[in-house]
């Protein structure tokens, strides 16, 4: 029997929490230059939805192609990590793909506890939903960072078996080199030797695909990143003109990005007051929103080894031009 707990570990205290630390990074990174917003803010209910529509374009390629690979090598993944007695997934989305994962567990196969972490609550939602009728799994969701979720985690780890963190959907992108590896270094540092870290990443392709991902002829996309600012004005007291902006995508080649912008079509007077700020936006000026890193194959490698991982196996969708890259902590 299937128990669920913990399920949306949040509170008002947490909600408060989140709000506040939504303002004040708004405040922030508002006042950079250039003028910026994390990216993981684009994922409230509404953004959660767009991204989820995003993933059924086609010419968004990601998540089929992920999709393809955990369904062909999912059993091997599992196998590479046994005895395996907890998946925390960062960043879970709908959900889907871990149920595809839960899905090449053999008969038989021992209770799992499923940790997911979101930051959006819609998110956990549909993971629970998603995996409602997976056999013998315990869930707990936590509405928190990556980093605040896996130290919760380690905290309260029960003894016994392997561990296996989830990165899909090359979420790793949306941090720069550095970035991504202070990220890694953080995940060993909470994981034992012999568990699993298994990375999603997007390969380096033509500009004409990489564009078109992420500037869709459906005008999708585009609602996807404008809702980033209706947010603002929704929750923070905003009152950003969502029709004053426009989306733009651009390949940088030097440093294997997609960097998503707004571009400012006016100049415009822009107050925000739970982060009590005013600033000043003129034509052409832009909030830099995302950045997509793309990887090639040998990068991962280079990703992980430094942080105390080994690459236990690697799968390539060649069609879509897309990794999924299991390493193993190792001793120390």
């Amino acid at each position: 029997m299937r128990r669920q707990t913990g399920a949306f570990t949040h509170s008002s205290e947490a909600d408060a929490r989140v709000a506040a630390q939504f303002a004040a990074h708004v405040d922030y990174y508002l006042t950079q230059s250039p003028r910026q917003l994390p990216s993981r803010y684009l994922y409230d209910p509404l953004g959660s939805a767009l991204f989820e529509a995003i993933c059924r374009l086609p010419w968004y390629r990601i998540t089929r192609a992920e999709e393809r690979l955990l369904a062909q090598h999912g059993a091997e993944v599992l196998r590479h990590s046994m005895p395996l007695s907890r998946i925390v997934e960062l960043g879970s989305g709908s959900g889907q793909k871990l149920s595809l994962l839960l899905e090449q567990r053999r008969p038989g196969f021992q209770p799992l506890h499923v940790h997911v972490v979101d930051l959006s609550a819609a998110a956990l939602e549909a993971t629970v939903q998603a995996l409602a009728s997976a056999p013998n799994v315990d869930v707990t969701t936590h509405l928190a960072s990556y980093e605040d979720g896996l130290k919760a985690i380690r905290e309260n780890r029960r003894n016994g078996g392997r561990s296996l963190v989830l990165f899909l959907g090359s979420n790793i992108g949306n941090y720069d080199r550095p970035g991504a590896s202070a990220l890694v270094h953080g995940l060993r540092g909470q994981l034992g030797a012999g568990d699993g870290l298994l990375l999603g990443t997007d390969l380096v392709k033509s500009e004409r695909e990489l564009l078109l991902a992420y500037d869709d002829p459906l005008g999708v996309t585009a609602a996807f990143n404008l809702n980033l600012l209706e947010r603002i004005n929704r929750e923070l007291g905003g009152d950003f003109e969502l029709a004053a902006f426009a989306h733009e995508a651009v390949w940088n080649a030097d440093e294997s990005r997609v960097e998503m912008h707004l571009v400012a079509r006016s100049r415009q007077e822009i107050h925000i007051e739970a982060a009590q700020l005013t600033f000043t936006m003129h034509a052409g000026e832009q909030i830099w929103t995302e950045s997509s890193y793309k990887y090639r194959p040998d990068d991962v490698r280079r990703l992980v080894e430094p942080a105390g991982f080994g690459v236990a196996a690697q799968w390539i969708d060649e069609e879509d031009g897309f990794a999924l890259t299991l390493a193993q902590a190792v001793e120390p």
